[in-house]
């Protein structure tokens, strides 16, 4: 068991070592002098507030997002293709996924919020725009409380947005449209082209026709466990008000009941 010195002392070696453990890494180098003290802004932003993460699963169709317009919200990945049906301005956006961002790169420029993006794919891809926020992402299942340092991805960029909210400060989360539900054939994480319409997200043009990775359902059922943990030793709550869904981790409320408890 750590003293209480050396549990005050270990986030400070951490954060030490993290850049001398990656040297030799260029891309990492440049985003530590460049890009992580620009996310430093967002510690505790919002403290003690709450917030929704929007997934993108079909369920956001049975769903009057308009009631979000004027609430603290997270969007994922391809949500603008919402964005034609209801104006829900967004807060902030998350994609990490080098497949996302390279399809919509374009559309990540254009959005009037803060978009987080992985640093990799976004510095071959994305122009650098005073919204577009890189994070560095790597790994799969530690929870990083300091999103200026390396944040885990857990197989789901609904886990990046989870550490995003808890660095800001938002006390309860509630998440929407995170079906946990897909039509998939192969191994998780494959690359594959989905020929026709798709029918995992809330716009059959999501990845219809396109390139996408497969769902590790079980990968991130392992992250969001770790999410649990975090938020509740912290006395913080993610909520699952997502109609139908098939995730079975998060306490289970109503769309209503999450709109009324913000």
């Amino acid at each position: 068991m750590l003293t209480p010195i050396k549990q005050t002392l270990q986030p400070i070696h951490e954060a030490v070592m993290e850049p001398l453990n990656n040297i030799h890494d260029l891309v990492y180098l440049q985003w530590y002098f460049r890009d992580s003290k620009r996310l430093r802004k967002f510690k505790n932003i919002h403290k003690g507030e709450s917030c929704f993460i929007i997934g993108n699963g079909p369920s956001l169709n049975k769903m009057d997002l308009s009631l979000l317009t004027s609430l603290n919200t997270f969007g994922l990945n391809k949500i603008y293709l919402m964005l034609d049906k209801v104006d829900i301005n967004l807060t902030y956006h998350v994609a990490v996924n080098p497949i996302v961002i390279e399809q919509s790169k374009r559309h990540f420029e254009a959005l009037n919020c803060s978009s987080f993006l992985s640093m990799r794919p976004a510095y071959r891809s994305v122009k650098r725009m005073n919204h577009i926020y890189r994070i560095c992402t790597g790994g799969s299942f530690p929870f990083q409380t300091d999103a200026s340092r390396i944040l885990y991805e857990g197989y789901t960029v609904t886990y990046v947005a989870m550490q995003l909210a808890f660095y800001m400060g938002f006390s309860k989360v509630f998440l929407i449209g995170v079906d946990h539900n897909f039509v998939a054939f192969g191994k998780p994480n494959e690359e594959q082209n989905l020929v026709g319409h798709d029918p995992n997200h809330f716009a059959g043009n999501y990845f219809g026709n396109q390139k996408w990775n497969l769902p590790d359902l079980d990968g991130s059922e392992v992250a969001y466990h770790l999410a649990k943990f975090y938020f509740e030793r912290d006395n913080r709550c993610i909520y699952d008000a997502t109609v139908d869904g098939k995730l079975e981790i998060f306490p289970k409320i109503s769309y209503e009941e999450a709109i009324a408890l913000y």
